[in-house]
């Protein structure tokens, strides 16, 4: 193994060890910030912790439209929300009194999924609408900024007044944020220590994502791979991490929040990587197989939300039907997706 190999994986475990201790500590303050400031787990999941594990990814996307790069941006994003939706399976078996879908249910996190359904809809009917620019930005990028705000409303009034709700169970975790009087200083000394995190959360994983392309033209993989599919994963890893440590510390619907939060807030990678890149619409930029990613997404979010709907207590590996099913749609239909169809070479 050369010097500049040794280095280059060294910095990626020293990074990924970083993320993985940071991650533990930012699960807690979300969780201790959802119930200090009544805001509850699932709005602190979609805005504070889906967003704040999100920025390796967005500064990525960022760097690459900027660039030019229009296939390898949306393709970090669409394969970053495909990765952490596998990885809510991965939460649900570390989590082993029940199925997560079914201890987590709420109708916040319902309204989170429909959320993003609808983000990804609209990037979608963009991909396959006559090109249109309004000083070089795309409408659709505007109605995904506009869509995503008017969803956070949906999602404050469904936790704040639901108009129905799941059936409790002996196993169903109920979010009920204790609102304790905090003085200013301490619930400020929680928000500090929760942006320092933050920031180190988001160093970290872009860090892993760069030493993690960087490993992999060392050792000779694809650029398919290298692209789509190592370098999603490593800026997605800070969410894996943070919803295993939510669910160990019994913050189920922060998990899920975090989640699917995260999936929406990384539908905006989309337009605003529309605004980074200078050659035009970024919608038409894209190929086939962004077309079949969204597809995909679409797909495993929905049989997300049918587990939620559906709840059930223990299925396949003592994991719900659900989260078979998405780690079996993600497996598959990225190995479709990278070595079975025409223009996979450029996702």
């Amino acid at each position: 193994m050369s010097n500049s190999l040794t280095i280059t994986l060294g910095i990626f475990l020293l990074a990924a060890v970083v993320i993985a201790i940071v991650g533990t500590q930012i699960a807690k303050l979300a969780d201790q910030l959802a119930d200090k400031t009544g805001l509850g787990e699932a709005l602190v999941g979609v805005i504070f912790l889906g967003g704040t594990t999100s920025l390796a990814g967005l500064v990525t996307c960022l760097t690459a439209a900027a660039h030019g790069h229009a296939e390898l941006a949306i393709s970090n994003a669409l394969g970053g929300i495909a990765a952490q939706t596998a990885f809510l399976a991965i939460a649900d078996i570390a989590y082993r009194k029940a199925n997560l879908e079914h201890a987590a249910a709420s109708v916040a996190n319902l309204t989170q999924g429909a959320l993003l359904v609808t983000l990804l809809a609209i990037v979608l009917l963009a991909m396959t609408t006559p090109q249109m620019t309004l000083f070089g930005i795309h409408p659709a990028s505007i109605l995904l900024l506009i869509t995503y705000i008017f969803g956070l409303r949906l999602v404050s009034e469904a936790q704040k007044k639901p108009m129905w709700g799941p059936q409790p169970t002996p196993e169903t975790q109920v979010d009920e944020p204790q609102n304790e009087p905090l003085q200013n200083s301490e619930l400020g000394t929680l928000w500090l220590r929760f942006g320092f995190f933050a920031i180190v959360t988001a160093v970290g994983g872009y860090v892993v994502a760069r030493t993690g392309v960087s490993l992999s033209e060392q050792i000779g993989l694809s650029e398919t791979l290298v692209g789509g599919l190592f370098t999603a994963l490593s800026t997605a890893l800070p969410e894996l991490v943070t919803s295993v440590a939510a669910v160990q510390r019994g913050a189920l619907t922060l998990a899920v929040g975090g989640i699917i939060g995260g999936n929406t807030f990384d539908v905006l990678f989309v337009a605003l990587s529309d605004f980074a890149y200078q050659e035009g619409s970024i919608y038409h930029a894209l190929t086939q197989a962004q077309s079949f990613a969204i597809a995909l997404t679409i797909l495993m979010t929905g049989v997300l939300l049918l587990g939620l709907l559906r709840r059930e207590k223990h299925g396949i590996g003592n994991i719900g039907f659900e989260s078979f099913l998405i780690l079996l749609l993600y497996l598959g239909g990225f190995s479709l997706l990278f070595f079975g169809m025409p223009g996979s070479q450029n996702l």
